[in-house]
């Protein structure tokens, strides 16, 4: 039997949920700790979840000397202060997407998780997804040809309410940080960084981005357009044209799904058989680099998170949101 690592989670919402589901099928795991500010719900969560130990407060956890990695799973604002916090007490970080609201506090958390030689990744679950790993392995062997435009969306109707998180400018609100980073990344994986960028967005009563329209300049003739929206609900899908074929990946692009390819009149459906929610490739990653004992993934690493960073920070200069 494979070695299993001892998680710890902070943040029980509906993500961490999802994450757990996964993290069940994951053979290198082993959902220790969960922890929240309300131990009544850390309690509930164990249960559901079977894990042994919860805690009411996320400091509690981290002096747990058991747990080994921590799943950060708070709203955005919070990911700052709880990595630090986590690595203080040399806890390996998973910390959910985006990993920081701007580059200074990434840095400041990468650095410090440097100096500690503490393991460090964001959760950016699509980059270790087979169907994604597919296309990046095909798309770099160029087996698809020339790359003519790429073409991401991701939208659904939110509610305007400012006390919810997706709209809370102090929670790190907004279309963009929440799911437009999945076009954004798509871009970036394939294509790197840009030359340029340009942005428009209709922005909400509380200054956060309703929705945001984005445009990455490349030296090669590419159109690259991405978006994302609370305003209404979009196909989620991801369009790549080439000189002789096109590339969809279906929705919702970001998850676990299928691709289908046109080429010379005919089309193709390509079904990547996952049978769980997908987080648990993420997770089995994270656990083979912590057996390996890594400091960073050699999938999504720390280099790829602070050009992330840098490029959600161009977008929100674009669109003139600070937080």
């Amino acid at each position: 039997m494979s070695q299993k690592i001892k998680w710890g989670i902070l943040g029980l919402g509906k993500i961490a949920g999802k994450y757990c589901d996964g993290l069940r099928h994951a053979s290198n795991a082993e959902l220790y700790a969960v922890a929240s500010r309300d131990l009544n719900k850390a309690e509930e969560f164990a249960s559901e979840f079977e894990a042994e130990k919860s805690y009411g407060s996320y400091v509690e956890l981290l002096k747990d000397e058991q747990v080994q990695v921590v799943y950060i799973a708070t709203p955005h604002a919070f990911h700052h202060e709880l990595a630090i916090k986590c690595i203080e007490h040399g806890k390996a970080v998973l910390c959910e997407k985006p990993f920081a609201l701007n580059y200074k506090q990434a840095n400041e958390m990468i650095s410090l998780a440097k100096e500690k030689n503490i393991f460090i990744m964001e959760a950016l679950w699509t980059a270790f997804l087979p169907h994604f790993r597919d296309l990046e392995t095909k798309f770099k062997n160029k087996e698809y040809g020339k790359l003519k435009s790429l073409k991401a969306d991701f939208g659904f109707p939110a509610e305007f309410d400012e006390t919810k998180r997706l709209f809370n400018k102090t929670l790190g609100g907004g279309s963009l940080l929440d799911i437009g980073i999945y076009p954004v990344f798509l871009a970036y994986r394939l294509l790197g960084m840009p030359n340029r960028i340009t942005a428009e967005a209709q922005l909400a009563e509380t200054g956060v981005d309703e929705s945001c329209d984005i445009k990455f300049h490349y030296d090669q003739d590419i159109d690259v357009e991405l978006t994302s929206t609370f305003k209404e609900k979009t196909p989620t899908e991801a369009i790549l044209e080439f000189e002789e074929s096109k590339v969809i990946m279906n929705s919702r692009f970001h998850e676990p799904t299928s691709i289908t390819t046109h080429k010379d009149g005919k089309h193709e459906v390509r079904d990547y058989g996952v049978e769980n929610n997908g987080y648990t490739y993420e997770a089995e990653h994270v656990g083979e680099m912590l057996l390996n004992n890594k400091t960073e993934s050699d999938i999504w690493s720390i280099e790829n998170t602070l050009e992330l960073m840098q490029l959600l920070d161009s977008i929100r200069k674009e669109i003139k949101l600070e937080y």
